[in-house]
Formats: C-alpha cells, structure tokens, sequence
C-alpha cells in the first residue's frame, strides 16, 4: 500500500493526515475532500471571519429574538450545553472574550477590576438555547467554538476516510489526533505525549490502534511574569488562569470526547482533575506542576523515542 501524506495550515495550527490505500489517485482525493471538510468548518466557525456562523450570533448579542442555526451548528450547541452541564460551569463557551483583558503575547496582567467587567457578559446559562434559536440576552455576549471545533474536525475527517475505503491512516489537527486504522501490517501507530516544558522532546509515548487522543496544556500561549507562569487555560467562573496541572492528554473513541475531557480535567486542577477522570475511567496521563506523571495510556512508555506523530504539538 501507498502512503499518501497532505500537510497544510488550518484553524491556526500545522495539520497532516497520514493515509494509506492501494490505489495512490483515490487515496490522493480523499486527502483532498478531508482537508477541504476542515476548511469547510474553519470557514463556518472562524471568529476571525465577518461571513462565518460565529460572526452572525455573536452580532446578534443583545437582541431579543436571536438567531436560528442550522442542524450542524444546533448539535454543536447541544454539546456545548451538556457539556456546561456536566463540568460545573467549566466547560463554557461563552468564556472566550476573556480575551478582551488577557493579551499573552503582550505578556501583561490584567487588573481584578478588568477581568471582574468581562464576567458580567460570561455564562452559559445566560443564553437561551432552544433548537433552532439561540439568543444572547446581554450586547457584548459572545460564543466561541474554538475550543472544541478542530477536535469536532478530526472526528469528522477521520469517518470521511472510512466512508471512502481508507482503513489505515491518521488524521493529526494540531497535535488532536484520530486513528482512522492500524498501519497496513497492524502496528499500532506510535505517539509522543509532548513534554510542557521541553517542547522538542516527548515526556512519554502511547500505542493507538484506534480511537483519537488529544491533549491540553499550560504550556500553549501562555506567559511568565516576574517569575510566575500564567497559563492560557481561564476558569470561566473567576476569569483567571488554572495552575496545578502541566497538561493533560484523554483517550476516548472520539476526539472530541478526549478534548472535553483534557480541558476540564485541567480547569479543575490538581488533584480534582485527575481524580475526576478516574471516576470517568478514561485513560488518561496527567503532568502534574512537578513533572510527575500519573495516571495510564494504551501501552504508554517514559521515554523520548522519536514518535511517528506527536500529541499536543500546535
């Protein structure tokens, strides 16, 4: 068998998808129709874009009869809202204009007083969400689906190949991960779990024959000031940053179960995190503030063999 590997840029990060087929021009176009797919939803979800899904509910913040979305965006939305549900008030999607105060890449604090004025217009159960109408009661409210749209991508990518006869390959967003199938001689595919503060080495390694893997971390965006790390990853309840755990990496038959998953396990910290995904019984490999590992993945080994993919890599 052929394999046939598409690299390209998409929602902000490096993308590759490793496929394998006998026939090298079939395998070439499903390549093609599974890079367009996360196209297709970068372009319908981007907050960057006038035109997009996000940009027409979050312009009708304030205004009493909301928007209708369609089937894709209403079952994204569902989610969103079990999700919210499940975690606390930790998974909110309503929490990414926290942006607004927090600038990373300038490397400055905000004020309590600062973060306290973007809380108001924080909250899921703020909105009122009844298929197919969304509104956002408060004007300056805002959605944002990046943070679980590229892991809902690989999970649609991965079954279009399977759909179109691909049973061996791997389909990587941004260190998000789904195994569309084993290589060809059934080896499982080898995968580094990136290590938070050495970024070009793998703290450990995990064998995936199936199923997806994602990861979450202190280590993306994040910033150090006078000596202290801020990481990216903002409680939506307080609007400051989670501390206690360096990253997190979930394996769930679905990536955008394993994503969830990851994120809230490092909303909640050390050691609510950990303990709350050994009551899920998901495998899990938790990097704690010290470096220590915990938790179990599939066959994982410590170590920094050079992995064939690489989870948590953006």
């Amino acid at each position: 068998m052929d394999e046939v590997r598409s690299a390209f840029r998409a929602m902000g990060c490096p993308c590759e998808l490793r496929l394998y087929g006998s026939d090298r021009a079939r395998t070439e176009a499903v390549a093609d129709a599974a890079r367009a797919e996360v196209l297709r939803l970068e372009t319908k979800y981007s907050r960057y874009r006038d035109d997009s899904v996000t940009a027409a509910i979050n312009g009708s913040a304030g205004d009493e009869t909301g928007v209708e979305v369609d089937d894709e965006t209403a079952g994204l939305l569902d989610y969103a809202a079990t999700s919210f549900r499940e975690s606390g008030g930790l998974f909110d999607i309503t929490s990414g204009i926290l942006r607004q105060v927090w600038d990373f890449k300038a490397g400055r604090v905000p004020t309590p007083a600062e973060v306290n004025a973007v809380l108001e217009r924080i909250g899921w159960q703020r909105v009122h969400w009844q298929r197919p109408r969304l509104i956002l009661p408060l004007a300056g409210m805002e959605l944002d689906f990046g943070g679980y749209v590229k892991e809902y991508a690989v999970d649609r990518v991965s079954e279009l190949c399977r759909r179109r006869g691909i049973r061996h390959g791997l389909v990587d967003l941004g260190g998000d991960l789904a195994v569309v199938g084993p290589h060809p001689d059934g080896s499982p595919w080898r995968i580094g779990i990136r290590h938070p503060r050495r970024p070009e080495e793998a703290i450990s390694v995990v064998c995936l024959g199936s199923g997806a893997i994602a990861s979450s971390g202190d280590y993306e965006r994040g910033m150090v000031v006078d000596g202290r790390r801020y990481s990216h990853i903002l409680d939506p309840r307080t609007g400051w940053p989670v501390s206690g755990l360096a990253s997190v990496s979930v394996v769930a038959p679905h990536c955008l179960v394993a994503g969830t998953a990851s994120t809230v396990a490092m909303l909640k910290g050390d050691p609510h995190g950990p303990r709350w995904l050994d009551e899920l019984g998901v495998p899990s490999l938790r990097v704690h503030g010290d470096l220590r590992l915990s938790g179990r993945l599939p066959t994982a080994a410590r170590g920094t063999d050079a992995p064939l993919a690489a989870a948590g890599w953006a």
